[in-house]
């Protein structure tokens, strides 16, 4: 095929043919960008509920006195204990130091003095400000797979949370 020999596209049709394609375009780019808008905002939203949600419980935490020396104990066959631990913990202590029994309250106020002597040589890791970031995280319930390998890959030792 010669193709001087061959007729040119009419410009109209060529010109129509772009115009359809760039007003599709466009509207399938509004459509788009009008759903992530809506999207963002919903999951701003959220974030901003959740980050309440956290300074409340951050408040109440620090309103109840003695949680500073609580260690975390992370298991590995359960996270969610991870969250209840310290709190479980504590209550078991208040239960146990309220029972009636006045010769096992007398044993474990002497138990907890020593523990708390001992706790305040140690430096645990719940003070470390290294480790601060990763406990939190531990709160707000992020998979505890997903922190060790942070950890890790920070060059830290990724036991001392356990």
């Amino acid at each position: 095929i010669f193709l001087m020999q061959v007729p040119a596209i009419q410009q109209k049709r060529t010109v129509a043919f772009l115009n359809q394609f760039v007003v599709h375009t466009v509207q399938f780019l509004n459509r788009f960008s009008t759903v992530c808008e809506e999207k963002l905002s919903a999951l701003s939203l959220r974030i901003q509920q959740i980050e309440t949600t956290l300074n409340i419980l951050d408040a109440k935490l620090s309103s109840i006195p003695g949680l500073e020396d609580v260690k975390f104990e992370v298991s590995s066959a359960n996270v969610n204990s991870v969250a209840n631990g310290p709190v479980a913990q504590a209550a078991t202590d208040q239960q146990t130091a309220g029972s009636p029994q006045s010769g096992q309250n007398n044993t474990q106020e002497e138990g907890l003095q020593k523990m708390e002597e001992v706790t305040e040589n140690v430096t645990t890791v719940a003070k470390d400000p290294r480790y601060a970031r990763y406990l939190k995280m531990v709160q707000v319930g992020v998979p505890a797979m997903a922190i060790r390998n942070k950890i890790i890959s920070e060059g830290l030792n990724p036991d001392l949370l356990e």
